[in-house]
């Protein structure tokens, strides 16, 4: 879980710096798709930011040894962890590659 962590915190590094290097960049997609896509980064953006905060908690809990705490909080942090990751994927992939024509 550590690994995962450092991963996804270098990935964030990554990610906030590319975004500042490339400045935004917009959906071509159109209709029902569009709708889709806004959706699915909504719901990503939003738990991707409490994310941070319930990963940090949950390690330092495991960390000091305090599983009880800890579990009660893991059952929210791996689906949330395990959502934001595949629909990251997803929305770079929708924005990246699946251009549609104006």
């Amino acid at each position: 879980m550590v690994s995962a962590f450092v991963t996804s915190a270098l990935f964030l590094v990554f990610y906030l710096t590319d975004h500042f290097l490339r400045g935004i960049v917009y959906f071509q997609g159109r209709g029902g798709i569009r709708v889709f896509y806004l959706a699915l980064l909504g719901t990503h953006s939003v738990l991707a930011v409490a994310i941070v905060p319930l990963a940090l908690i949950t390690l330092y809990r495991a960390w000091r040894k305090r599983f009880p705490l800890h579990k009660k909080i893991a059952r929210w942090t791996l689906p949330l962890w395990l959502y934001v990751s595949v629909t990251g994927v997803v929305v770079y992939w929708m924005l990246y590659h699946l251009h549609r024509p104006v």
